[in-house]
């Protein structure tokens, strides 16, 4: 028996944007639908605060696949060389239960958390958006320029970094990505006004975003925060936003974004609407005006990892690409 082992070239290589999203709705839709198994991740934190190992299992009905992620979550790694998010996706045969891939998940993760932030965009986004405001300017800046770029007709772009270097660097290295000249601001709320569509991927542990600056009929794709005490949208953000998210059980557990603003009083847990996946197959109603503010809270889930490794290996053999090892066999 032989197993694919996928590097970060080869995940790349494999894994197309648009190929991505398509893969994410089917999985999102069956996930609605009851057919799959989505644990809530275990976390450890590594001693000293610095980082923490999660471990994500799932079972998919579509694309069928069953397997695990495990990553290290190293925020300090900014300008190290190193991604932030670091380790392995593992696939295994449904039947027989023997594994079969081995795949990069640095990669995964910034390709399919941006087809998700993508797939509700054209869910809840208004169809004209356009405007398009990235704060943050790492890994899932970039992927999510790309994303954006898939669902909309974007006519500007406005990217801000804590750093101002590094967002000067972004514009250099992914001007490529972008239909218009992609424009620096200088603070956030600069880069949030009057944009319809908003991606936050930093990783803040306090409000970038206000409430009080967001345009009448943004959307709003909030990725960076995954932890109960880090949160990069303020309390008026959420109190103002027709909320949504991946998973119901993993927003109220790990979304600081709506936790803290629970604990503030500023909503309840009626605030959240939905999951992306009723609003694709029609059980949750979207947007309801051309003015709603919508807010699609990401926590990044296993069925999306395996969505997306089950589209490499599907690739992979169809192709004979990545690298093809000698594992155990029957008996």
């Amino acid at each position: 028996m032989k197993m694919l082992f996928a590097n970060e070239a080869c995940v790349h290589r494999l894994l197309g944007m648009r190929e991505c999203i398509a893969l994410l709705r089917r999985a999102l839709e069956a996930f609605a639908r009851g057919e799959a198994v989505q644990p809530l991740r275990s976390l450890v934190r590594v001693p000293g605060g610095h980082g923490l190992l999660g471990v994500m299992p799932g079972c998919l009905g579509e694309p069928r696949s069953l397997g695990i992620k495990v990553i290290t979550v190293m925020p300090g790694n900014l300008g190290t060389g190193y991604e932030s998010h670091q380790g392995a996706v593992l696939l295994f045969g449904l039947e027989h239960g023997e594994p079969v891939a081995v795949l990069d998940a640095s990669a995964i993760t910034a390709i399919r958390t941006a087809a998700a932030s993508a797939l509700a965009t054209d869910a809840l986004a208004r169809a004209d958006a356009g405007d398009l405001a990235i704060l943050g300017s790492g890994t899932q800046a970039r992927t999510h320029l790309e994303a954006m770029a898939c669902v909309r007709t974007l006519r500007r772009v406005r990217v801000w970094s804590r750093t101002r270097s590094r967002a000067d660097a972004f514009v250099r290295a992914h001007a490529a990505l972008a239909p218009v000249p992609i424009e620096v601001m200088a603070d956030a709320d600069a880069a949030v006004r009057g944009a319809d569509l908003i991606c936050t991927t930093t990783a803040s542990a306090t409000p970038i975003v206000r409430g009080e600056a967001l345009a009448p009929g943004a959307h709003l794709n909030a990725v960076g925060a995954c932890t109960p005490a880090t949160r990069e949208l303020d309390a008026e953000a959420i109190r103002r936003s027709r909320l949504y998210t991946d998973c119901r059980e993993s927003c109220l557990a790990e979304a600081g974004d709506f936790l803290l603003a629970r604990a503030e009083g500023a909503i309840d847990d009626a605030h959240l609407l939905g999951e992306l996946g009723e609003v694709l197959i029609g059980r949750v109603p979207g947007r309801q005006g051309r003015d709603d503010v919508t807010l699609y809270e990401s926590l990044g889930i296993a069925l999306e990892d395996l969505a997306a490794a089950h589209g490499v290996h599907t690739r992979a053999l169809a192709e004979r690409a990545g690298e093809w090892l000698e594992w155990g066999g029957p008996a």
